[in-house]
């Protein structure tokens, strides 16, 4: 029998891991210039945690990977911010002397969703929450923020889709007034639209199944709805982000697909035009009630997420390639019985910070060779039975085809000479 992975996963091959860690450094360095520290929460939870009261997210009614141990019901994450802010309240960071709280989280998360390209269902994620203090500028730093790290992709083809849901009083008018304009016409709508006109009808302007229906089009505009307060808190992200030279486009039907979000929401989208159906790169808002619901103080929050194998495929689009290699550069090899010696000094290299690749195999010198030429290794050292009883090595630079007796003591000096060059 033939094992496979099961569907919606896959395995990252060593020739692909070294991009992965440059994206994920990347990312960490970009964070440590913005004081973003990092967070680490468990790959499951209490299912409360995703699953709260009236949520009409397609993500926790039809995607939750959820599993029973004895009384208890737990769930795969399937995204980060739930878990960063149960944590958040658990160990009171509210009680820290300055808020925010910036915080950022790296990991699998997991859906029950149709796989295709970019979507996955266990793929990574990437994400930041600050955590406990509300200001427009919050907003727009946060966005600034993967703005950096989607330019140091490489990736140039974006543009900045961005909305209000207006606080709760903005929101509860627009509630009604959807519902009362839905309800007439929601036998024409998908089943699922049925479910969110009484839990959240904002989320069937979101509908994916109705996208082209003209009914969506015509429904009332949140903009109609919003008070003084919440115009002015986004007036404000819009100035700052221009204040920024951060370009955005307003998209009055921007909603979101998970309900706690609350004033600024956003998306930032590939305009490639083979992008597709996966054009956007990563989205978020602000939540107002989040740290609240776990049993913290009335704190609001803002984040956003980036799925790392789209941004990944994204930047090889527009041409990213890692700078790190995985290539040798110092590859030994051994003539005659020279017992442990080559990997003696393919060890002293290694801990001189130089890579090295050591045959340990009873091979031929054109088998060698044919190794050597494979690892890419710019230095070749020939460890030889004879050389080695005068405390001698040779030493071959494949860029010149030059090769010299070096002893031994003098060996790593020639070798960081030479790869200088």
């Amino acid at each position: 029998m033939s094992y496979q992975t099961p569907r919606g996963t896959y395995d990252i091959m060593p020739e692909d891991t070294g991009k992965w860690l440059e994206m994920e450094q990347l990312i960490r360095d970009v964070c440590r210039l913005y004081r973003y520290r990092e967070i680490r929460t468990p790959i499951f939870e209490d299912t409360s945690v995703f699953k709260r009261e009236n949520d009409s997210s397609d993500m926790v009614n039809k995607e939750m990977y959820t599993f029973a141990m004895g009384d208890e019901s737990y769930t795969l994450r399937p995204e980060g911010t739930a878990g960063v802010i149960r944590s958040f309240d658990q160990h009171k960071l509210y009680g820290a002397s300055e808020l925010p709280s910036r915080l950022y989280y790296l990991g699998p998360m997991f859906r029950h969703e149709r796989p295709q390209k970019g979507r996955q269902r266990q793929f990574t994620q990437f994400g930041i929450e600050s955590i406990g203090a509300k200001s427009p500028e919050i907003d727009a730093e946060a966005i600034a923020l993967g703005i950096e790290i989607v330019r140091r992709m490489g990736i140039s083809s974006v543009k900045v889709c961005i909305n209000t849901l207006g606080d709760d009083a903005s929101r509860q008018a627009y509630r009604e007034a959807l519902k009362a304009y839905f309800t007439p016409h929601i036998s024409s709508l998908c089943p699922d639209c049925h479910r969110r006109l009484e839990q959240n009808p904002l989320r069937i302007l979101d509908c994916k199944a109705d996208a082209q229906n003209p009914i969506l089009h015509e429904a009332p505009r949140l903009s109609d709805y919003l008070n003084e307060e919440s115009r002015t808190y986004f007036q404000k992200v819009l100035d700052t982000l221009d204040a920024l030279g951060i370009p955005y486009e307003i998209d009055d039907r921007l909603v979101r697909g998970l309900d706690y979000y609350t004033h600024t929401v956003f998306e930032v989208k590939s305009t490639r035009p083979d992008s597709g159906a996966q054009a956007t790169i990563f989205a978020g808002g602000r939540y107002d009630h989040l740290v609240e619901y776990f049993g913290g103080p009335e704190l609001s929050g803002m984040g956003f997420a980036i799925g790392l194998e789209r941004l990944i495929s994204l930047a090889q689009d527009e041409g990213w390639t890692p700078k790190e290699s995985s290539d040798a550069e110092v590859y030994v090899m051994s003539v005659g019985d020279t017992g442990t010696k080559p990997l003696e000094i393919g060890t002293q290299l290694r801990n001189e910070g130089i890579v090295a690749d050591v045959n340990l195999l009873p091979r031929s010198m054109k088998a060698q060779f044919k190794s050597a030429d494979r690892s890419n290794a710019r230095v070749i050292i020939i460890v030889g039975e004879e050389e080695l009883k005068t405390g001698a090595v040779n030493v071959k630079d494949k860029t010149t085809n030059t090769q010299t007796t070096v002893a031994l003591e003098q060996l790593s000096e020639t070798v960081k000479e030479i790869l200088k060059k």
